[in-house]
């Protein structure tokens, strides 16, 4: 029986929720403090039928100030990937890592576009380095996870 070859293919890319609030507006406009802006990110990966995966890198941009809300932004943008044929050692990594990088973009362009679409200086997200990030989730769940007791 000869190996299948790996495949790694995108299926599609999408914006999948988007949302955008301004509770305090038109007053909070009127401001001349800079906001401080507060911005969270995500990743998640589910399967989506054999071989077929959904991975998508989540957002959330708030901006206040003092404790007013000027703006808050969720967004989660999404691909599907086929993957195939891949050593399971290897699958967090693409699933945590290579993924992301490519719908990550995608998501960074949609923020800054409805940011000013709201009447903002766009809010443009830094490159992220989602080998570090996923290295560091894995070295917290090493740390967090039960140490086997041995009971005599």
């Amino acid at each position: 029986m000869s190996e299948e070859n790996p495949v790694f293919q995108i299926q599609r890319v999408y914006l999948k929720d988007l949302s955008l609030e301004q509770p305090n507006s038109p007053q909070i406009l009127l401001e001349q403090e800079q906001p401080n802006v507060d911005i969270q990110l995500g990743v998640e990966a589910s399967p989506v039928a054999d071989g077929i995966f959904e991975v998508a890198v989540t957002a959330t941009v708030q901006t206040k100030i003092k404790d007013k809300t000027v703006f808050l932004v969720e967004a989660k943008q999404a691909g599907i990937f086929e993957i195939r044929n891949i050593p399971e050692d290897q699958m967090g990594p693409i699933m945590g890592i290579a993924c992301p990088q490519i719908v990550y973009p995608y998501l960074r362009g949609n923020i800054a576009d409805v940011v000013t679409r709201a009447g903002f200086p766009p809010v443009h997200l830094a490159e992220i380095n989602f080998q570090a990030m996923y290295e560091q989730q894995q070295a917290q769940l090493a740390s967090a996870a039960p140490t086997p007791s041995v009971t005599q």
